[in-house]
């Protein structure tokens, strides 16, 4: 399926990607759990992320910091707050060190913390993406605070493509604890 453009095809992706991500969380071996990441030496990995995230709590907590801007920015804005997608003081040309900031926040949350922050916040996205009309979604113009792009491409990219990226991940740590 390309990316979603309709409320039924969002929410189908995201629910189907985070299904399989879950399931393939499930099948980690102990081995998986415990060896932290290592991509160095591998050239096609040069994103910042790479490097970034040392196991699957990072993943998780990625993942769920991202469903937080998403979830804050929509209720911000539909209550009349006008707010920016990422948070002052970070941009799109300095995302990196909001990540790393993430990140850095979370050293002490568990990986069930983890776990379980992220279904709530998957199931709060999902909760919101529904109550909305597919042309509240995916037509563009309809909120002045999204911009030239439409509010169903935040969500398609803060969930169905965010978890392909996890799984991509997770299946590279996996080839790399084989090897």
């Amino acid at each position: 399926m390309g990316r979603p453009t309709t409320k039924q095809d969002l929410l189908e992706a995201a629910n189907t990607n985070y299904e399989e991500l879950m399931t393939f969380i499930s099948s980690m071996t102990q081995k998986e759990l415990e060896t932290p990441f290592n991509f160095e030496g591998q050239p096609s990995k040069k994103e910042a992320h790479w490097k970034r995230d040392k196991n699957l709590r990072d993943v998780l907590i990625h993942l769920y910091e991202w469903h937080e801007l998403l979830l804050h920015w929509v209720e911000a804005n539909t209550n009349g707050e006008e707010k920016s997608f990422l948070p002052k003081p970070y941009n799109w040309k300095t995302y990196g060190a909001m990540n790393e900031f993430f990140w850095k926040k979370h050293q002490n949350t568990s990986l069930e913390e983890a776990k379980e922050m992220l279904q709530e916040s998957h199931q709060a996205a999902m909760k919101l993406a529904e109550g909305l009309s597919n042309e509240e979604l995916f037509s563009k113009g309809v909120y002045k605070w999204v911009g030239t792009s439409t509010l169903g491409s935040y969500f398609v990219s803060n969930t169905s493509s965010h978890y392909a990226w996890a799984i991509k991940k997770l299946k590279a740590h996996r080839k790399n604890c084989k090897e």
